[in-house]
């Protein structure tokens, strides 16, 4: 009875505690603007195509096969093993033990095998991922941005991802030799794969009192690691395992290189072009009849871009296939989504503190994280919204940037003016003393 009741408000607690944190992340998602609804043309279908082949596929970390087997590895028994968390669940508040394995008979030692053989695999894959960011050095994991608290947060998880497993195997083989003994509470369920093997070898010859210790520690180990995994995900990058279903649904499925355009200067242009037949210009954003392009902060970005520094996984992909990052320059796709969820938990932050419902004017900007030097740096070539394997689109941030930049600040670097001002003056690219439509007298 104890033990229900002990189960029952860590339970509780834990789900509190993430629903509580949660809800603060939607809320500062929601802090953000609607995209315009031409924006993005994509079907229903295309959107839950993306979710399918992207999110739950994995399909673009493929690009990349020796790393993404890995990582399927410890996805899948991620996916595989919330079977086991849910008997856990069961099991906890009902005070029964393997509550699924007398309904599923055989199936259930099939199930619980194959969550073993997975977990295995997914052992030897933190492994892996741990000598890669800590033994190897891999580049795209030691730069600038990844210093500090982004590296002990992978660390965190990988080493949460050990502890895991030390408990299901605990668990598994400790119960293994119970059921040989015939103990009481602990019904067969069949043969393990690898607990089969592996709770003889560690625990033959014990006690029935140390085995059920050592089966009461791994069951509980199991338990608070996925608790606690609850309520860290939302200060950890590791947040991507839930939202990238909804980051690949409405992601935008516009031709890529495609720019989105400006309402309120293609009103204005057609108003040139005829005057009568054209609409009034409306206002890009901010109060009626005042003029906003871009954003310099996050609550001027649309939720979607948000959400997809939400649901960053920090690998680098994008930075690494940077050619401004490769050339040297400052600009890391990478940095520009954790420096908008920088910003906007600190936005967070102030209203909570002042226990407000709308943003508290701190006196920052996006520009407080984000330099100049980076936006400048971007070539617009896509290749980190290429590279991204949760389809995150960096390049539109750097853009609304550059947008408030020019537009709102009429400032910008130096050797982009006269750029500016040919179109302005001769509506072409170069400042050449021919006028644009010259050729035609040669026609």
């Amino acid at each position: 009875m104890i033990q229900l009741i002990l189960f029952a408000i860590v339970t509780a607690t834990a789900f509190y505690l993430a629903g509580r944190n949660f809800l603060k992340i939607r809320r500062n998602i929601l802090l953000g603007k609607d995209e315009p609804e031409h924006s993005s043309t994509a079907s229903s279908g295309e959107r839950w195509r993306n979710v399918l082949l992207v999110a739950f596929g994995q399909k673009k970390m493929f690009s990349r096969p020796i790393p993404a087997i890995f990582h399927f590895f410890i996805y899948a028994a991620f996916l595989l093993t919330q079977v086991e968390l849910l008997e856990i669940f069961v099991d906890g508040f009902t005070g029964k033990h393997r509550a699924f394995s007398g309904a599923l008979g055989g199936f259930y030692t099939f199930i619980i095998s194959l969550i073993e053989l997975l977990s295995l695999l997914a052992f030897v894959a933190t492994v892996i991922f741990l000598a890669r960011r800590n033994v190897l050095k891999i580049s795209r994991f030691q730069k600038p941005e990844m210093k500090g608290w982004p590296s002990k947060d992978a660390n965190l998880i990988l080493f949460g991802e050990i502890l895991l497993l030390t408990g299901i195997f605990s668990m598994n083989g400790a119960d293994t030799v119970l059921q040989s003994m015939g103990a009481e509470h602990y019904p067969q369920a069949g043969p393990f794969l690898v607990s089969s093997s592996l709770g003889p070898a560690l625990f033959g010859g014990m006690s029935e009192g140390a085995l059920v210790a050592i089966e009461r520690f791994g069951w509980w180990l199991h338990a608070l690691t996925v608790f606690g995994f609850m309520v860290y995900l939302a200060y950890s990058k590791h947040l991507h395992i839930f939202l990238a279903f909804p980051n690949t649904y409405y992601a935008r499925i516009n031709p890529r290189g495609e720019v989105a355009n400006m309402p309120a200067i293609q009103k204005e242009v057609a108003s040139m072009m005829n005057p009568e037949a054209a609409p009034p210009p409306t206002p890009e954003g901010g109060a009626e009849g005042e003029l906003s392009f871009g954003a310099n902060d996050v609550t001027k970005l649309h939720w979607q871009d948000l959400m997809a520094a939400y649901t960053c996984t920090e690998c680098g992909r994008c930075t690494s296939v940077c050619p401004a990052n490769i050339t040297g320059k400052k600009l890391s796709p990478r940095k520009i989504m954790m420096d908008v969820r920088d910003r906007l938990e600190e936005v967070g932050r102030n209203m909570d503190a002042q226990k407000s419902s709308t943003p508290i004017d701190d006196g920052k900007t996006l520009f407080d994280y984000i330099s100049r030097e980076e936006i400048h740096a971007c070539t617009t070539c896509n290749a980190c919204v290429e590279a991204c394997p949760v389809l995150i689109n960096p390049l539109d941030i750097i853009l609304q940037l550059r947008r408030h930049e020019i537009l709102m600040e009429s400032a910008g670097p130096s050797d982009w003016l006269p750029l500016f001002n040919s179109l302005e003056n001769s509506q072409a690219a170069w400042a050449v003393s021919t006028e644009r439509d010259g050729w035609k007298r040669l026609v």
